[in-house]
């Protein structure tokens, strides 16, 4: 049986996908957040303002810079999963 590819070698999958993302404002900068259902979270993620994990099946945010440009890196590379109320107390 064949391996799938590390996901750091694959391509990134487009970030408009599964949703739509809103603009929020922090004090880095602008950031686009993607809402994920409970239903549709089927990985677990670390969340970096809690450390803790995201459960599969836990409802969250997918957040990435909004201009690429202005924050250095491609944002797809940038992308972070966050619990919610993590996401609402980052300043």
């Amino acid at each position: 049986m064949a391996r799938r590819p590390s996901k750091h070698t694959r391509t990134p999958r487009p970030l408009s996908l599964g949703g739509v993302a809103s603009t929020q404002s922090k004090g880095d900068g602008d950031w686009q957040v993607r809402t994920i259902t409970g239903a549709a979270a089927v990985k677990e993620y670390r969340c970096p303002g809690c450390q803790q994990v995201i459960r599969a099946g836990q409802p969250h945010v997918v957040v990435w810079p909004s201009s690429a440009s202005g924050w250095g890196h491609q944002g797809v590379d940038d992308r972070r999963h966050w619990h919610n109320p993590c996401w609402a107390r980052r300043r």
